[in-house]
């Protein structure tokens, strides 16, 4: 069982993303899940990574050729996979994993999580999608969201595709009985 995570390929100001971060990668590895990530050893990306390999875990990247200079290929990881384009490497992190987490980042990240929301949303994958609000840094995007519902944009159904919780432990569990295989939640996806 695998996660893709979306996060910042910069470090962000507040030492609390960091921290959030290295917590949540030594979560995924404590609990089996490996990492599905950006492929970047800068911000983040690096951080999540090293704490996936530190303690035992998983870690799959997934890097675009354009961006290897910029984001630096993360070589202590289980795998690196090089792509040609960002198209490309959306399909196949979206491709190995099996549900989708958010942590703080900017426009990249948002759009990323967007669109494994959305995709969920067509019936694309039934995968589940979370977010981390880390130290209330999604509150404003969450309020937004639920304006959204309320102005008649977005149904309450297809908002509630999106969990969001400020514990990682919280998150996870959430997420993980919509990913086990025997539930009649999961049901693998199309093509994407």
């Amino acid at each position: 069982m695998r996660i893709c995570v979306y996060l910042g390929s910069s470090p962000g100001r507040n030492p609390l993303y960091r921290e959030a971060a290295e917590q949540f990668g030594t979560l995924l590895a404590k609990r089996g899940i490996g990492l599905v990530y950006g492929g970047g050893e800068v911000g983040l990306m690096g951080v999540i990574a090293d704490a996936v390999c530190a303690a035992g875990g998983e870690v799959i990247g997934v890097i675009p050729e354009a961006l290897r200079a910029r984001e630096k290929d993360h070589h202590g990881i289980t795998e690196l996979h090089v792509v040609k384009t960002m198209h490309e490497r959306k399909a196949m992190m979206a491709k190995l994993a099996d549900g989708f987490v958010t942590l703080p980042g900017g426009i990249g990240t948002f759009e990323e999580m967007f669109e494994a929301w959305c995709w969920a949303q067509l019936g694309y994958h039934q995968k589940p999608v979370g977010l981390l609000n880390v130290g209330d840094f999604y509150d404003g995007l969450t309020q937004f969201i639920d304006k959204i519902v309320e102005e008649g944009f977005l149904q309450e159904r297809h908002r509630a595709m999106l969990m969001i919780e400020r514990e990682p432990e919280a998150l996870l569990d959430r997420m993980m009985h919509y990913m086990a295989p025997e539930t009649e939640h999961w049901l693998g996806e199309k093509d994407l």
